[in-house]
């Protein structure tokens, strides 16, 4: 088969609507199988490799983002349903909640101000624009209301959307191995650390350690949510 040939079968394939979904769930699986290979290294997390893979195939065949979204939006309207999902594991560890509740109150409020006054402050002094220190500020929480807040305050959503996948990325990556390295063992602690910081992309990590640390990552995802959407604006005033 010519190249040619395969250009005009990918041509016609980028045409259909599920290539975006079947691409994405090719790049999660060989995500998956290089993390289980790599004898499951942080720096293999299998949502940045996926990233990676559709990132260099999109740019390799020319697809715009737009084309690959009409099928990819599919994953994207699962986010959701996945998120409510979480209530599963953190229903089985109520107990562990309800022993724990005032820590988890302090730590999450501890962990929701510094990521957003860090990340604003760091900006601030590193020069950056009004609008992007106010993007920075929501990039701890879940894309959708990272992005409402960013609007709200006058930031830019997709920079904010950006920040937050980066974010994420960044602490399902290095997350666990800056915990062993403070030799917190807790699963609990580890859980609530992650979610707080990193989000439904930490909390998929934090699953993968144990039910403990994933229920409690997900309900610092949830509840960071909440926090941020109040803290944010306020912060805003004091930056914009």
């Amino acid at each position: 088969m010519s190249p040619a040939d395969l250009q005009t079968i990918w041509v016609y394939l980028a045409a259909q609507p599920l290539l975006g979904l079947t691409l994405t769930l090719l790049a999660y699986l060989a995500g998956q199988f290089l993390f289980a290979k790599g004898r499951r290294s942080p720096l293999l997390n299998p949502v940045l490799l996926a990233v990676v893979i559709l990132i260099l195939l999109l740019k390799g065949t020319g697809t715009s983002y737009q084309t690959y979204f009409q099928g990819a939006q599919f994953v994207h309207f699962l986010l959701g349903p996945a998120t409510v999902a979480l209530a599963l594991p953190l229903y089985r560890q109520l107990h562990a909640l309800k022993r724990s509740m005032l820590a988890v109150a302090a730590a999450l409020m501890a962990g929701s101000v510094v990521a957003s006054l860090s990340a604003m402050a760091i900006a601030r002094a590193l020069g950056a624009a009004p609008q992007t220190v106010l993007s920075m500020g929501p990039k701890s929480v879940t894309t959708p209301i990272a992005m409402g807040v960013a609007e709200q305050i006058g930031g830019l959503p997709s920079l904010t959307a950006a920040l937050v996948l980066i974010t994420g990325i960044g602490g399902a990556v290095s997350g666990p191995w800056i915990l062993d390295r403070l030799r917190i063992r807790d699963e609990r602690a580890r859980g609530l650390a992650i979610g707080t910081a990193s989000h439904g992309i930490g909390t998929a990590r934090a699953l993968q350690e144990s039910q403990t640390a994933g229920a409690f990552s997900g309900l610092a995802m949830g509840l960071n949510g909440v926090v941020t959407a109040v803290l944010v604006p306020i912060l805003a005033g004091l930056f914009g």
